[in-house]
């Protein structure tokens, strides 16, 4: 299994929020560039990055800071989400060096649109999924829709899609352990391979992900940059799974 450190984006900033909550944000003095080389240095082979004013509001926040990354770090597979709603953002996203786009709100929303993409780049796009007790969440998380994941995922299961992304809103920012089990078992029903995110708290958080031996890859951010994971020894801890 591939540990994927994020970044996260709002007003130029590197932060994370608790439960995609906007007003629970914690800031980090970092230098989005200097985090990701910094990745890239530990090993990291690709980094999430997500725009969280776009995520919110539908629009580029942060596309200067995504631009910087790109170019500074060519030989790092980059996969951007947050706000990729139209057909020109998607393209200009990919077009500035970006590996794979997420794209989770636009999928509810304009399933049309998802489906072009994914035609037009095949496996370069992921399915997000953020869930909140199964049921899907669009619009920065803050509106809950009525499909389940599993319901979604059907729709576009027969899409040349990348991976699909999921999210357990619940336990996003908060270090209490991710949700392996729902999870896993949307991996065994996924023709795609599935992505972990929200909850990671520890190196033994990761590992109980990687022995479920269904889920591809798990999205870190608040646990590394609290120390509480170094992504040199992740990555080897992983390795020996």
């Amino acid at each position: 299994m591939e540990l994927i450190p994020s970044i996260d984006l709002r007003g130029g900033r590197v932060v994370r929020l608790e439960q995609g909550d906007y007003d629970r944000e914690t800031r980090y003095d970092f230098d989005p560039v200097e985090v990701a080389r910094g990745f890239e240095v530990a090993g990291a082979r690709r980094v999430h990055v997500v725009d969280l004013d776009g995520a919110r509001d539908g629009r580029a926040g942060n596309d200067a800071e995504i631009r910087k990354i790109l170019a500074a770090c060519p030989r790092l597979s980059v996969q951007v989400g947050g706000g990729m709603r139209t057909r020109e953002r998607v393209k200009e996203v990919l077009s500035a060096g970006a590996a794979r786009v997420v794209i989770g709100t636009a999928a509810l929303e304009q399933p049309e649109l998802l489906m072009e993409l994914a035609t037009l780049f095949p496996d370069r796009i992921i399915l997000g999924l953020d869930a909140r007790e199964g049921r899907v969440a669009v619009r920065g998380w803050r509106e809950i829709r009525a499909e389940t994941v599993e319901q979604v995922l059907e729709r576009f299961a027969k899409l040349p899609l990348a991976a699909v992304l999921h999210t357990d809103i619940g336990r996003d920012g908060l270090l209490g352990g991710p949700n392996v089990e729902a999870t896993a078992a949307l991996a065994r029903r996924s023709p795609f391979p599935v992505l972990a995110s929200g909850g990671v708290g520890s190196i033994e958080d990761l590992e109980r992900l990687a022995r479920a031996r269904v889920i591809s890859g798990a999205i870190v951010g608040k646990a590394i940059y609290s120390g509480a994971i170094r992504v040199e020894d992740a990555i080897a801890r992983l390795r020996a799974c």
